[in-house]
């Protein structure tokens, strides 16, 4: 029996863990294929490519991403294969199969819940030609259709083999490695479909250290678990972690985390974690205690607050923050405190979300309560509720683009707290405010060059901050400077490369001098000297303003060295001794 496992992925680097999983536990009955494609493949490609592989049992796994057009697909397949079997399963059929199967009459089964031990007997049951009667299978026999109860869960983890081989290593060499250690979640948000199954469920510790061994071993650049809370439980998480630490290795692994559970001890750990080891996604979602209360969700605030602090001042850990837009009892004046709260610290990402009424979820059982429109179809995001207008939203949707491209951009590290200050410190009006400016000039709804987004960026402050525009103009030569290393230098700003010429070149010369600022320095060739460094000298106290975030001193000269690395800019501040000038105050 030729079984082939597919599935529509958000995008390309995203891969599939469930089919994989599928096909481990299956492999003793049948060979199995998988064949991954993403939504933005056409049709017809994705039709063409199955049907060349005339499978007898056909089975797609469904997420609100691609449920609408794996149903397209189907009704396609079935037209061109009709004898072959379709088995839809996952999340966005799970729970209301009974109504799909009636609508599409080309579905021949649907596997609801966890699938590996349903997913079995079913072929099993297909392999021996029987009439399958298992639980969590809906099934069409002629014009009826069959429920049978069940779970849904598998209830020991370790009986699902790893889903990995060498093979995979080389074919996902371009996209992310999914894992999971877990399956669960201890908390109950209302948003969420973790919130229905009751309980967690763990890998065993060895097999965990076993799995990870193996990307180890195939020096994967990232491995992103999917468990719903990585550190429900400190038995299980703590040990992983002190493995991880130990690791002579380059991958990084992606947790989601709970950042009010972590403890001292865990915390004295993480200090010590390998720079780039592991990174964090933290979901705070708001900080209303209103809508914390609607959607039943605990957060600890200033736990949240010091650990997230904490995490940060060690410089070796990557944090990312989630918010999320459409929760019940948050306006958009309240979802911007949030925001500003949440922005305060600082994050290296800060992601902003919208609330999607998923089948399932609790929160979908309450739209009229709380005046919940929403789409329809697939992903059933929210278009406004009882505290938020459609209006509002839009304006979200509109400022999460521009935040994505200056904040999350890691662009304007250094200016834009400095804007944001002469904002009068409100940086979710900093961010309203730009929006505005951003749909004035509809700006969102073009792609742009980083060149461009510095000038947008200038623009706007000779707009909204006229008497300080020199001072902005500096910390974004130091911003491109630091972030796109001497890549490009726009001539908008203002550039004193041939100011400062004679001192320039006099340095460089002196290479005695410059080992005090690089100490492996050796001169080669001008050119190749422009492509590594850079000198930069300012008007205004860089230094102090970076260490303070003050101008301590405005007018101060302030020549500055740029080494461009591999993965990172450095910069040293030059004595103006060295710089061939004694008064720093000399012309400027």
């Amino acid at each position: 029996m030729k079984v082939v496992l597919t599935t529509l992925n958000a995008k390309y680097i995203h891969s599939s863990l469930a089919l994989r999983y599928l096909k481990a536990y299956c492999k003793a009955i049948c060979d199995i294929k998988i064949k991954e494609f993403s939504i933005n493949n056409g049709l017809l490609d994705v039709l063409s490519d199955i049907y060349a592989e005339k499978p007898e049992v056909l089975g797609l796994a469904c997420y609100i991403w691609n449920i609408e057009m794996t149903l397209q697909l189907t009704r396609l397949i079935k037209k061109v294969l009709p004898n072959t079997i379709i088995i839809l399963g996952g999340p966005e059929v799970s729970y209301d199969a009974q109504e799909i199967m009636k609508k599409q009459s080309e579905i021949d089964y649907i596997v609801q819940g966890e699938g590996e031990e349903t997913f079995f007997q079913l072929l099993s049951a297909l392999q021996e030609k029987s009439s399958p009667v298992i639980p969590n299978i809906i099934s069409r026999v002629g014009n009826t259709i069959i429920t049978e109860a069940g779970t849904g869960i598998v209830e020991n983890l370790d009986t699902i083999p790893f889903p990995y081989h060498d093979e995979d290593i080389l074919e996902l060499k371009d996209k992310i490695i999914y894992y999971e250690s877990s399956r669960g979640c201890p908390f109950s948000c209302q948003y969420c479909l973790s919130s229905v199954t009751k309980g967690v469920r763990f890998l065993s510790l060895e097999r965990v250290f076993s799995d990870l061994r193996f990307f180890i071993k195939h020096n994967v650049r990232q491995v992103k678990f999917v468990d719903r809370t990585f550190n429900a439980r400190k038995a299980h998480y703590l040990p992983l972690l002190k493995f991880i630490a130990e690791q002579d290795c380059q991958t990084n692994f992606h947790f989601e985390i709970a950042a009010d559970i972590l403890d001292d001890e865990v915390l004295a750990l993480l200090q010590h974690m390998p720079q780039g080891r592991v990174q964090f996604e933290i979901g705070v979602q708001s900080t209303n205690k209103s809508t914390l209360a609607q959607i039943q969700r605990s957060n600890n605030w200033p736990i949240i607050v010091r650990n997230v602090e904490q995490i940060l001042s060690y410089r070796n850990i990557h944090v990312h923050l989630d918010l999320i837009v459409g929760l019940p009892e948050e306006s958009y004046e309240r979802f911007g405190q949030s925001f500003n709260d949440v922005y305060s610290l600082k994050p290296h990402m800060l992601q902003i979300g919208f609330l999607k009424l998923l089948k399932g979820s609790g929160i979908r059982q309450k739209v009229q309560e709380h005046q919940y429109i929403y789409m329809d179809s697939a992903p059933y995001q929210v278009l406004g509720n009882r505290c938020l207008s459609y209006g509002e939203i839009r304006k979200l949707h509109l400022l999460e683009e521009v935040f994505n491209q200056i904040y999350n951009s890691s662009k304007f590290d250094k200016a834009l707290s400095y804007f944001i200050k002469l904002h009068g410190g409100d940086a979710f009006k900093f961010y309203d405010d730009l929006t505005d400016y951003w749909e004035s000039r509809e700006l969102h709804v073009v792609a742009h060059s980083s060149k461009s987004l510095y000038k947008y960026m200038l623009e706007f402050c000779q707009a909204h901050y006229p008497a300080d525009c020199a001072a902005c103009e500096e910390l974004l030569r130091f911003d491109i400077l630091i972030g796109e290393k001497g890549a490009i230098k726009p001539e908008f700003l203002n550039w004193n490369e041939m100011k400062w010429n004679e001192q320039t070149t006099e340095f460089w010369r002196n290479e005695k001098l410059v080992q005090k600022y690089i100490p492996d320095f050796k001169f080669t060739t001008w050119r190749d000297l422009k492509k590594k460094y850079h000198i930069e000298v300012f008007s205004f106290d860089l230094p102090g303003f970076i260490a303070t975030g003050e101008f301590l001193t405005k007018q101060k000269i302030t020549p500055i060295l740029f080494i461009f690395g591999a993965e990172y800019t450095t910069c040293r501040t030059i004595d103006m001794s060295d710089f061939g000038m004694e008064n720093e105050n000399a012309a400027l």
